[in-house]
């Protein structure tokens, strides 16, 4: 059963979002569970996200999905725009709520550090070339 699209393509923030992920090298964006994903060979982001509360999920459409260091993943958790997402919570992911007027350089260096956990170290290799 296909899942339905759970995102709206026009979205400025999605276009944001989208814009820094695919900056990374050899970053590809697909459409997993209804919602845009950012990979390499592993997916490093994705935009959109769900907690279950009382049995029922509560969307967070527009925030953005990553996986980031354990110590970095707590200290986040107590920000009130972060979130322990449904599913991928439980594997170290967390969520965090975008808007218009977020700090686009933490969202940057929040994929950033997603992405260098989960691209091999060949991809790092040329990501920190760039630099």
């Amino acid at each position: 059963m296909a899942h339905p699209i759970m995102f709206d393509e026009a979205d400025p923030v999605l276009g944001r979002v989208r814009a820094l992920a695919l900056a990374f090298p050899d970053a590809g964006e697909k459409i997993s569970h209804g919602r845009p994903a950012f990979f390499t060979t592993k997916v490093f982001a994705y935009y959109g996200g769900s907690v279950k509360v009382e049995g029922a999920y509560q969307q967070h459409d527009r925030s953005v999905l990553v996986l980031v260091d354990p110590d970095e993943r707590t200290a986040l958790l107590a920000d009130s725009r972060c979130y322990v997402p449904a599913y991928l919570g439980a594997y170290g992911w967390i969520g965090v709520d975008v808007a218009d007027d977020s700090d686009w350089d933490e969202i940057n260096e929040l994929l950033d550090a997603s992405y260098r956990r989960t691209a091999g170290p060949r991809r790092v290799a040329v990501l920190d070339a760039r630099t």
